[in-house]
């Protein structure tokens, strides 16, 4: 973007990911994210050489200050806020490995997609034991809308996912990868299913992998995520308090943080300070204070807390939820920067995964900032 605005990038990009941004040419918004699991409703956006996630299909996008215009002939865009010209932006291509297709015809955009600039992502298991009950469900999750709307299929085999990734590495410079999944029956959460994925994929194309589950009732399963080729792994809280958590997430709650931070404990030596990492959803209960010494407690175990705003995706029971204001953000994420930063925990430093990418939160510009 060029520095034509008194707002600083880390703000804008606050108030995007908060405000949302409307776009003018609606062609933009087919190459855009709906549904899935975590974040969805996004269409990834380059601001001052940062990509960053916006939401455009969520209902504060779509009231939105913010207006993207159509892209001129050399993609760029001009971005205003109430009608006056901040600058511009510019949105990633569309991936080259998005026109293949497997030997029996499945797309390759339906078995993993790009994240941000640079990073493949895919759910595995497009289906949770949590989801099918509104009565146990996490109520910001829309992991089977995509597949209910035939843009995914169902299990990603670990063969289809090399051969993927592969391409994607090969075509269009794809840097790191996350494997998340819905979670699966059985005491190890889908660690199993990860563990075999990365093995598949590291043996067709070396890749740095983030492997993302709930906590494995037995800790053996780090070494062996770790074995077969995970670089990285999230364990993702995404609610800190347990009346927030109870209420928002009532079956991923009946885990309780206490084995979270058992957890943490153990995978840290296995995989590194650092390259552990959760998810903390900003904006759905939780207060400030509550979400920063919780993020003090990571810190001080080696786990990266990536704090990103919370984003109301429709046709979840949280549709109409507000997203958090941009001032709360800032509340947390300018703390939260220096705890990294002073403890030696930094995206950039991430081998793989949602922090290192940090498309979906202001929180890798704030550490930036700091160590310029």
């Amino acid at each position: 973007m060029q520095k034509t605005t008194a707002l600083p990038t880390e703000q804008l990009i606050n108030e995007l990911q908060s405000f949302g941004v409307r776009l003018v040419d609606p062609k933009v918004g087919l190459e855009s994210r709906r549904g899935g699991a975590g974040p969805s409703d996004h269409k990834a956006v380059t601001i001052d050489g940062m990509t960053v996630m916006v939401p455009v299909h969520t209902a504060p996008a779509f009231d939105s200050p913010y207006l993207i215009e159509k892209p001129d002939g050399d993609g760029r865009s001009q971005i205003s806020r109430d009608g006056t010209v901040l600058g511009e932006v510019t949105f990633p291509l569309r991936p080259r490995f998005y026109e293949r297709s497997t030997a029996d015809g499945i797309p390759y955009s339906k078995i993993a997609v790009l994240h941000g600039r640079d990073v493949l992502a895919t759910t595995i298991l497009q289906t949770c034991i949590r989801y099918q009950s509104r009565t146990k469900t996490c109520q910001f999750c829309a992991i089977g809308q995509s597949l209910a709307a035939g843009r995914t299929i169902a299990h990603k085999t670990p063969d289809q996912l090399a051969e993927v990734a592969k391409a994607a590495v090969e075509l269009d410079g794809v840097k790191h990868m996350v494997m998340t999944t819905g979670t699966p029956k059985g005491d190890d959460r889908g660690a199993s299913i990860l563990a075999d994925s990365a093995r598949a994929i590291k043996a067709a194309v070396n890749l740095p992998i983030q492997a993302q589950c709930e906590p494995p009732e037995d800790d053996v399963w780090f070494a062996r995520m770790k074995e077969a080729g995970v670089d990285a792994l999230g364990m993702h809280l995404e609610a800190v308090t347990a009346e927030i958590r109870a209420r928002i997430m009532p079956g991923k709650a009946q885990v309780s943080l206490e084995k979270y931070f058992a957890s943490f404990a153990a995978a840290v030596p296995v995989f590194g300070r650092g390259q552990v990492s959760t998810y903390i959803l900003a904006g759905l209960g939780d207060t400030r204070e509550a979400i920063l010494d919780i993020c003090e407690r990571l810190i001080a175990i080696g786990v990266y807390p990536f704090v990103v705003p919370f984003v109301p995706i429709a046709g979840t029971p949280l549709e109409s939820h507000p997203a958090p204001k941009p001032d709360f953000m800032h509340s947390i994420l300018g703390p939260l920067s220096s705890m990294l930063v002073e403890n030696g925990l930094k995206a950039a430093d991430i081998k793989a995964g949602c922090g290192k990418c940090g498309a979906c939160s202001a929180l890798s510009t704030y550490e930036r900032m700091l160590t310029r």
